[in-house]
C-alpha cells in the first residue's frame, strides 16, 4: 500500500525495475518509490538478501507441517478464507495463501496453474518468506509493519519474485491484540490492486471476527471492542456508552483504525490537513482525545489504538467480502465523515464509495441498483441511473423515475 503522503508513486514496469536495479547498485532510492517499499528495501538489503537467490526455506514438511496446521488457530479461520476468498481467487487465476506470525506459508490454496508457477520461486505450503528471508513481498512486509500492504512487481526486492503481485493483510486476535499471521493473495497484476487489497482486509475482518467467536476467551478475558460509526455523523461507544464525537475527534480514530501500526504526529498532521499543521497542534488534538474516549488510544508514539476498534465502515467491508450486495448497501447509510476535508479521510471516503459502487453495479438485483440511486453517492452517476432504466420493467415506477434522472443528467453534462 502506497504511504497516503507519498505522490507521484512509479507505477510504469519498466521505471520501477530501473530503479530497482539502481538500488541494488548503488544504494540510491529514486523519487517515486512507494515509501512503504523503499523502507522494505532498504531492511532486506541490511538483513543480507540475496536478490537473485532468497532464501524461502521449506522449514517444515507432510506430516510435520499437518500436526503443526492442526494445531494452530488459524485453522479455525480456513473454512471463513475459502468461502470468501479462496473460490473467487480461483477463477480469477490467483493464489490465496495463509501464514503463521513467523512467515511460514501454512496454507497455499487457489488456482492450479498459479500454484504451478509459484512452486518455482518456493512460494509453497511450509516455506518460510519472512521479510529478512526474502527480501520485499505482501506476506513478509505485512508482518514486518503489522500494516496491509501491497507489492507489486519489480516493487519485490528478490528478482525471481518480480513476476509476482500480492497483497496482504495481518490477521489478529482480537482478545489479546496479537498478529496470529497473515491473509495473502499472489498471481499476476491483478493481485496488486487496490481493489484486491480492500478485498483482503475485508477478508481478514471477518476472520478476526471468527476467531473470537469461535476461540473463546482468554484467562486474561476478551478485549472490549470499542464502536466507531464514521458514515455520517460521528458518534462513538465506549463503557460511557454511545455519545457525539467531534469531526476531528473522529478523523483521527479512523486514520489510526487504518494505521494499526500507529502514525507519527508528523504523518498524523499530513493526513489531517491538506496545507501545514503543526505538531504541536496534532499533539494537543491526540491529548484532548485520549481524555475523551480514554484506553482505546494507547499511551506511545507512534499513536495507535491500544485496541480493536470496530467501525460502522467496516461492516459494510465485511457484507461486501461475503457477498451480501444488499447488506453492504443498507450499512452504507451515508458517505464516510462527509463534511471531512482531512486528504487520508478523503481518500478512504472515496474507496468506500467506489468498492460499494463496483459491487451494485456488478450486481443483477435491480432492487439493489434503484437503492443504489437513492444514496447521496449516486446522484450524478450516469451509468448507474441508465442502468437502472435498461433494467427496470417498462412502464414502472423505477423506469419512469429513472428516465427522469437521465434526461435531467444529460441535459447538464451537454
Amino acid at each position: 500500500m502506497e504511504d497516503p503522503r507519498a505522490t507521484g508513486v512509479i507505477r510504469d514496469a519498466r521505471v520501477l525495475r530501473a530503479a530497482h536495479e539502481t538500488f541494488l547498485s548503488t544504494g540510491t532510492l529514486l523519487p517515486g518509490i512507494d515509501p512503504v517499499v523503499a523502507a522494505s528495501w532498504r531492511r532486506s538489503l541490511h538483513s543480507g538478501v540475496d536478490p537473485d537467490d532468497p532464501r524461502a526455506v521449506v522449514g517444515l514438511e507432510s506430516d510435520d507441517l499437518e500436526t503443526y496446521r492442526a494445531s494452530h488457530p488459524l485453522r479455525a479461520a480456513m473454512p471463513v478464507v475459502r468461502e470468501l476468498l479462496v473460490a473467487a481467487a480461483t477463477d480469477e487465476g490467483l493464489v490465496v495463501a495463509v501464514s503463521d506470525d513467523a512467515g511460514r506459508l501454512l496454507w497455499v490454496e487457489g488456482n492450479l496453474r498459479a500454484r504451478s508457477s509459484l512452486d518455482r520461486v518456493g512460494f509453497v505450503e511450509g516455506a518460510l518468506w519472512a521479510e529478512d528471508r526474502v527480501g520485499t513481498n505482501a506476506p513478509g512486509t505485512a508482518l514486518a509493519t503489522r500494516r496491509a500492504v501491497r507489492v507489486r512487481g519489480a516493487e519485490h526486492f528478490s528478482r525471481p519474485a518480480q513476476e509476482l503481485s500480492c497483497a496482504a493483510a495481518p490477521v489478529r486476535d482480537l482478545r489479546t491484540g496479537a498478529v496470529l499471521g497473515v491473509l495473502d493473495v499472489t498471481g499476476g497484476p491483478a493481485a496488486g490492486s487496490q481493489m484486491v487489497l480492500s478485498l483482503v482486509r475485508a477478508v481478514t475482518g471477518s476472520v478476526e471476527r471468527e476467531l473470537a467467536r469461535t476461540l473463546g476467551p482468554t484467562a486474561a478475558g476478551r478485549v472490549a471492542m470499542a464502536e466507531l460509526e464514521v458514515l455520517g455523523s460521528p458518534r462513538w461507544t465506549g463503557t460511557g456508552g454511545r455519545r457525539s464525537l467531534s469531526l476531528r475527534h473522529a478523523e483521527i480514530l479512523v486514520l489510526l483504525a487504518e494505521h494499526p501500526e500507529g502514525l507519527s504526529a508528523d504523518a498524523l498532521a499530513v493526513l489531517l490537513h491538506p496545507r501545514e499543521l503543526s505538531d504541536v497542534t496534532v499533539r494537543a488534538e491526540v491529548s484532548r482525545l485520549r481524555r475523551s474516549v480514554g484506553p482505546p488510544l494507547a499511551e506511545s508514539r507512534p499513536y495507535r489504538l491500544a485496541r480493536p476498534l470496530r467501525t460502522d465502515a467496516g461492516l459494510v467491508r465485511e457484507a461486501l467480502a461475503a457477498g451480501d450486495v444488499r447488506g453492504a448497501l443498507g450499512a452504507y447509510r451515508a458517505p464516510l465523515l462527509p463534511r471531512s476535508g482531512a486528504p487520508g479521510v478523503e481518500r478512504l471516503r472515496a474507496e468506500l464509495s467506489a468498492e460499494v459502487r463496483c459491487a451494485v453495479l456488478a450486481s443483477t438485483d435491480v432492487d439493489v441498483l434503484d437503492a443504489w440511486t437513492r444514496h447521496p453517492d449516486a446522484a450524478d452517476d450516469l451509468e448507474a441511473w441508465t442502468l437502472l432504466l435498461a433494467r427496470a420493467e417498462p412502464g414502472s415506477p423505477q423506469a419512469a423515475r429513472a428516465r427522469a434522472h437521465v434526461m435531467v443528467l444529460d441535459a447538464a453534462l451537454r
